[in-house]
């Protein structure tokens, strides 16, 4: 039994390759997944399937059926398939290809992709008439699968999380932390939106991953179905800080650089943004929230501070472990006067 797909006909380098649309159906039995984990890294044909990656890519295409998306599947061939161009006037690009089930495809790049699609198809079978793009090459050997392989991944660069916040409109907390940027001036000034750190000379305080991440600790245990009163809460919130914090005016006013404050204090660190929102979930929950956050003015958030030593720096470097954060929270919660959990009060008394 044959099953026939679309395909063009072309040339990469010296080997015939072909660019086919395949159901989704026709993955589960034309390609091959083979469980690496019992071979030696030098006789796999590639890296192990991580089965925990599986799930997120059928709940993706599950959640987003009308609007997912996969890049191509490239794979190899052991048995010839069946070529047959739709043109008799001498192009012979464009044509029906003939794959025999039962001759499986060795994934070369997309076992992944692969294996989720079929993981979806078993919760929704409708999906198996969707199509993707397929690159088909000539088997030759493992050699030259391993160094396909290689070829595939040698150049991809995984994007920065601040620039996968920004074009992210799937995620909620993505949604309402762009919405709030914008309405919050000092962080619509001074955010960098595309790396993930600050570059030494960078005029930017903070990075949008690291206000991603304030956000989500802030925004704990919200609907994500209300992004309106996430954007609403978030603005809020960091209005307050900003109110509360001079130093990142004094940079948005020009009166003190970036760089400046970088050096000498930490009040713009990752690790303390991120404190500062877990400190926000808990604290909007009282009346006076924003009188109590005046307290904030009073912390010296200077480096050179000893308070700071064994929380959040550590051999003169600032860390943002997860360590660092529940000490800097729990010192900044001290401060404002909230009410600590036994945690944080060994931490505060450790750190004293």
């Amino acid at each position: 039994m044959y099953v026939h797909v679309p395909a063009m006909k072309g040339k990469m380098g010296k080997r015939t390759y072909y660019a086919c649309l395949m159901p989704l159906s026709a993955i589960p039995n034309l390609f091959k997944f083979t469980d690496w984990t019992d071979f030696t890294p030098e006789d796999r044909e590639q890296r192990v399937l991580n089965q925990k990656r599986v799930p997120d890519l059928a709940n993706y295409m599950l959640e987003n059926e009308d609007d997912y998306l996969f890049a191509s599947i490239t794979a190899s061939y052991k048995a010839e398939p069946i070529y047959t161009p739709i043109q008799s006037d001498g192009d012979a690009s464009i044509g029906i290809l003939q794959l025999k089930l039962g001759d499986e495809l060795i994934i070369n790049d997309g076992q992944h992709r692969c294996a989720g699609i079929a993981q979806a198809l078993k919760q929704n079978p409708s999906l198996g008439e969707h199509n993707i793009s397929i690159l088909l090459f000539p088997y030759e050997n493992r050699d030259r699968v391993q160094q396909m392989f290689s070829d595939l991944n040698r150049f991809v660069v995984k994007t920065s999380k601040s620039l996968d916040i920004l074009y992210d409109r799937r995620d909620p907390i993505s949604i309402a932390t762009m919405f709030a940027l914008d309405k919050i001036e000092v962080f619509k000034e001074l955010t960098e939106k595309e790396d993930i750190s600050l570059k030494s000379k960078s005029t930017k305080l903070f990075t949008l991953a690291a206000f991603y991440d304030a956000n989500a600790e802030l925004l704990k245990g919200q609907d994500e179905d209300q992004t309106e009163e996430m954007t609403k809460r978030l603005v809020e919130y960091w209005t307050a800080v900003a109110d509360n914090m001079p130093d990142w005016t004094k940079v948005l006013k020009g009166q003190k650089t970036a760089v400046e404050l970088r050096a000498e204090k930490i009040s713009a660190h990752s690790t303390v943004l991120r404190a500062l929102g877990g400190i926000g979930s808990e604290l909007m929950k009282e009346p006076d929230w924003k009188q109590r956050l005046t307290s904030v003015k009073s912390i010296n958030w200077s480096k050179k501070n000893s308070d700071w030593e064994n929380v959040c720096i550590i051999a003169n470097s600032v860390v943002s472990n997860r360590q660092a954060r529940a000490a800097t929270k729990a010192y900044i919660k001290n401060k404002l006067g909230m009410d600590l959990t036994e945690g944080e009060q060994r931490s505060v008394a450790k750190a004293a």
